[in-house]
């Protein structure tokens, strides 16, 4: 099992992007996902989310709320997320950040990017609800989503 963690910056109505366009061998080439990473040993989630967004963007969060847990199945393989967003952060964007390029892309306009059929449901949940809520995205060994459950 695998637990992640994945972060939606929020600022001015717009949500930092991360365009995964550097690492070789990557899942997500060529997508928009938000920032974070896998949750290492010794870390809370929360520890992990403070960490990932300090090395993917330069920025420290202050504060970060859980908005979710998502389970992902993709063919023999299983992942867990945690969810977070966050509008309270400090410093400076960094240019250069190894996995790709990160723009403020507004929430309005994010649904227009190339993103993960699956991340475009918990993203719209993410602009419709306040609480808490579990998803359950499943995905064939080609990445088709064949399946979405919504928990709550």
């Amino acid at each position: 099992m695998t637990l992640t963690t994945l972060c939606y910056l929020i600022k001015d109505n717009k949500y930092l992007m991360l365009h995964r366009t550097k690492k070789e061998q990557d899942i997500n080439a060529g997508k928009y996902i938000g920032v974070g990473g896998h949750v290492e040993e010794g870390e809370s989630p929360l520890d992990c989310i403070m960490r990932e967004v300090k090395e993917e963007t330069g920025l420290t969060l202050n504060s970060a709320k859980c908005r979710g847990y998502i389970t992902f199945v993709m063919g023999d393989e299983t992942e867990h997320a945690i969810l977070f967003t966050s509008d309270d952060f400090s410093g400076v964007l960094t240019e250069n950040c190894d996995e790709g390029e990160l723009i403020w892309v507004d929430i309005d306009r994010v649904m227009e990017l190339n993103l993960w059929e699956g991340d475009r449901t918990f993203l719209k949940l993410l602009n419709e609800r306040d609480d808490f809520f579990s998803l359950k995205l499943v995905y064939d060994n080609d990445d088709n989503l064949i399946d979405t459950i919504i928990e709550g």
